[in-house]
């Protein structure tokens, strides 16, 4: 398990886990659950922090830059272009070339907009970023995605904040048949089992905000995404034994060992 990692772009990442720094109480209580998660991947909506007055309290001076790698997102917009220059803005601001790519196609559901993602991708693909995009679990569009450039694709496990944890596995599981570059579950995480069902699929890593932020117990619920993450790879490693409608014995009648 040493050399086990999550590899995206050109980094290499032991945790699996990737958490956001939103709906918190506050900055020091993001800063107490990223710590708890062991986390090494924290992604910022860059129109909610403040990196234009330093003299200003920000998020940023909560998050220790030689620990964790930011992942700015272009969370809230609703066109390509708008999340082209959102991606610009925070590479420029010294966040990071990598960017968590999201163009929301509907307030209501904020299911993305698929067609608008795609071309933000190509753009900022060119443009050098390292492109991880929000999107469906759509097994032909992350094949598009991943054809453009992306460094891996985040299909939705459900809809953002619901915390209704994996709703349709199967297309999760052709998606990871279908792509090379790694899968990660991102948004409908509603707790521990979510996450770790999540990872047994093979699913390289989950991104979670919510299902930490709005647990009762905001710090308690960072430390068991980050158990179960953990457990989950493990689990998937080693292979779940074939399900069987009958009971097989644990212990041989015939004297042999298994």
């Amino acid at each position: 398990m040493s050399e086990d990692y999550l590899v995206l772009g050109d980094k290499k990442f032991k945790s699996r886990l990737i958490v956001g720094t939103g709906k918190y109480a506050s900055f020091e209580e993001t800063k107490q659950a990223l710590e708890l998660s062991g986390a090494e991947i924290v992604t910022v909506a860059v129109r909610r922090i403040n990196i234009s007055d330093s003299s200003k309290e920000s998020l940023l001076d909560y998050i220790d830059r030689k620990k964790y790698t930011i992942l700015p997102n272009t969370a809230a917009c609703y066109t390509a272009d708008d999340a082209i220059r959102t991606a610009r803005l925070g590479r420029e601001a010294g966040l990071s070339s990598m960017v968590k790519l999201e163009v929301i196609g509907s307030e209501k559901t904020l299911f993305p907009d698929n067609e608008a993602l795609l071309e933000a991708t190509k753009v900022l693909v060119k443009e050098g970023f390292t492109v991880l995009p929000y999107t469906n679990d759509d097994p032909i569009m992350a094949k598009k995605l991943e054809d453009a450039g992306a460094a891996a694709v985040m299909p939705l496990g459900a809809p953002i904040g619901s915390g209704l944890g994996i709703r349709n596995p199967y297309n999760i599981r052709i998606i990871l048949e279908t792509v090379k570059v790694p899968v990660l579950v991102d948004a409908g995480v509603g707790t521990a089992s979510d996450a770790a069902i999540a990872m047994e699929l093979g699913c390289d890593g989950v991104l979670m905000n919510t299902g930490i932020a709005g647990a009762k117990k905001p710090l308690l619920m960072a430390e068991a995404m980050r158990y179960a993450v953990h457990a989950g790879r493990l689990a998937y490693l080693a292979g779940r034994i074939q399900k069987k409608l009958y009971a097989t014995a644990s212990s041989p009648f015939d004297g042999t060992i298994e």
